[in-house]
């Protein structure tokens, strides 16, 4: 048994005739930076999420770090995160001299806890950067309603994993200051490379943004800011806009997919990540806990059956970080990074697959 973690093979069979077009398009102009796909694609993607303004940039990390130089953010600062997610949240904020504050999660769907956020609040706050785990949204009306209270901190959702969730209605996004995505090829919408976008509602920001992202450029060789190389290849552009295509089919299957697993882990009486009602996940990957979690990840890896970690170790955990902060003040995500284990997701998993990951699941937990 050979099952894909993600089968981004079958989905490029399947948009192989658009995906090779807009390349082949991009190739004729020659227009390899900044051509007329960046453009294109940005107003698509302002169209899709409501957001004012789109700024693709090199990749979801820099969609973070120029969000955080438009906003001013300096040494000693205080960004408030989550210790549980990819380093790249925690990094950028620490690139710029300034300090992350990590608040625990929620048991139940691992994003930030919103309760725990005010507490954390000091003069030194200057931004709170909620993650969307695993593609479902955090609850982001209660965070903006607590920056409201304190002087309209900013809000940045760092949407690398949930570009399509939706949170009350509302696209992943578009749901606070600043929204952040990545378009890594496993990513629910990705490229061929690297690849992401800032969305913003905020004019002046936005003008920010986009000088940032080309070395801090107004016009050519005028200099306002310092800045960053961060443009997204105009061939990157080109591959998300032909996968746009499908992509509302694609998020219709992996919560078609999502909600299988659901079913099948909770009949077998088996811990997961659990999806708020008032929110839409797209399953950027499906995360069960177990206590076993070693034992389990042999059992499948000897069938052929690929699973990861998303994460385990907390990044108030991590060696480069834990000195900026306490360790130990995050039991939550502590605790559950010790359990979680994602398993193979995506658009094109079929049922017949599917069915097989849930049999030596429950083989391997009996």
């Amino acid at each position: 048994m050979t099952i894909p973690f993600i089968d981004l093979k079958s989905q490029y069979q399947a948009l192989k005739t658009s995906v090779d077009a807009r390349i082949h398009k991009v190739l004729d102009h020659g227009q390899y930076i900044m051509g007329p796909e960046v453009k294109e694609l940005e107003e698509r993607l302002e169209a899709y999420t409501g957001a004012r303004h789109c700024i693709t940039v090199a990749s979801g990390t820099e969609a973070l770090l120029i969000s955080l130089m438009a906003l001013g953010i300096k040494p000693g600062d205080e960004i408030i995160t989550t210790p549980f997610t990819f380093i790249a949240t925690a990094e950028v904020i620490v690139l710029l001299g300034a300090v992350p504050v990590f608040v625990d999660i929620e048991l139940d769907t691992c994003n930030i806890n919103a309760s725990l956020i005010e507490a954390a609040i000091t003069p030194k706050t200057k931004a709170i950067m909620p993650v969307s785990l695993y593609g479902q949204p955090a609850d982001m009306d209660a965070i903006n309603a607590i920056a409201v209270r304190h002087g309209n901190i900013p809000v940045i959702e760092d949407a690398a994993q949930s570009f399509g969730a939706e949170y009350k209605g509302r696209k992943s996004c578009n749901l606070s200051s600043i929204g952040c995505t990545s378009f890594f090829p496993s990513k629910p919408l990705g490229c061929y490379g690297d690849g992401g976008a800032i969305f913003t509602n905020d004019d002046a920001l936005a003008q920010a943004m986009r000088e940032i992202r080309v070395h801090g450029q107004s016009k050519r060789y005028v200099h306002t800011r310092v800045g960053v190389g961060g443009r997204m290849d105009t061939i990157q552009c080109a591959v998300v806009l032909a996968k746009l295509e499908r992509f509302d089919w694609e998020i219709e299957q992996r919560l078609v997919i999502g909600q299988r697993y659901n079913e099948w882990i909770d009949s077998a009486g088996l811990k997961r990540v659990q999806q708020r009602p008032d929110r839409t996940s797209v399953f950027a990957q499906y995360t069960i806990l177990l206590d076993q979690r070693e034992d389990v990840q042999k059992h499948f890896s000897d069938l052929g059956i690929p699973t990861t970690v998303h994460y385990p170790i907390p990044l108030n955990e991590q060696p480069a970080y834990k000195h900026l902060c306490c360790p130990d003040c995050t039991p939550v995500a502590q605790a559950v990074s010790k359990r979680v284990l994602s398993l193979p997701m995506g658009s094109d998993l079929s049922t017949f697959d599917q069915q097989s990951i849930m049999e030596s699941l429950k083989s391997a937990v009996s």
